[in-house]
Parts: structure tokens; sequence; C-alpha cells
């Protein structure tokens, strides 16, 4: 495969992760609406919740940063695998710092 492909993907892969994390980072933000309207306290369902959504957010960013180099190596396409998981790695570095630049700018 192609090195600008690799790094398409792996830019795609990056671009799923952060959709996936905005979009949870914005469940979790409007949880108290969501779960505790009545006024009621939690029960013991709430973490029961939690601890399910943390293993489905591993295992989906798991798969989005994971998979493909994973099947690469599986194929014996060493250095696309290694090429692939250090772009996707690179990108969401990236992705990371802009964030943090953009909090502590709105600041």
């Amino acid at each position: 495969m192609k090195n600008s492909k690799i790094l398409l993907y792996s830019l795609f892969h990056s671009l799923g992760v952060l959709a996936y994390v905005l979009a949870i980072s914005w469940f979790l933000s409007n949880g108290e609406k969501i779960f505790n309207e009545s006024g009621k306290p939690d029960s013991f369902l709430a973490p029961a919740f939690m601890l399910i959504l943390l293993v489905i957010s591993a295992t989906i960013t798991g798969t989005l940063v994971l998979g493909k180099p994973i099947l690469f190596y599986i194929e014996n396409k060493k250095i696309e695998a290694i090429k692939m998981l250090s772009y996707t790695v690179g990108w969401l570095a990236m992705i990371a710092m802009i964030i943090l630049f953009g909090i502590i700018v709105l600041k």
C-alpha cells in the first residue's frame, strides 16, 4: 500500500476516534440531565452503565487505532503496520495538541 494511502487512512481513523470521543464527551457532560431529572439518587445501575461504556469505548477506539495495523501485521506487511500505527498515534497527538491549544486560548 502506498505511503500516502496509509497516511490518509490513519487520518480517517484518528478522526473517527475524535468523533467518538466528542460524542461520548457530550453524552457525559449532559449525563446529569439525562439520568437524574427526577431528583432521585442514582442507583447501582449508573456505575454499571459507566463501566460497560468504558469497555465499549476501549473496544471501539482500540479497533480504530489497532485494527488495520494488526491486519497488516497478520498479512506479513510489518512495515505498513508500523507506519499505520505510528501515523494514527501521531494524528491523535496532533488532535490532542489542537484541543489543548483551544482550551488554553478559550480561557
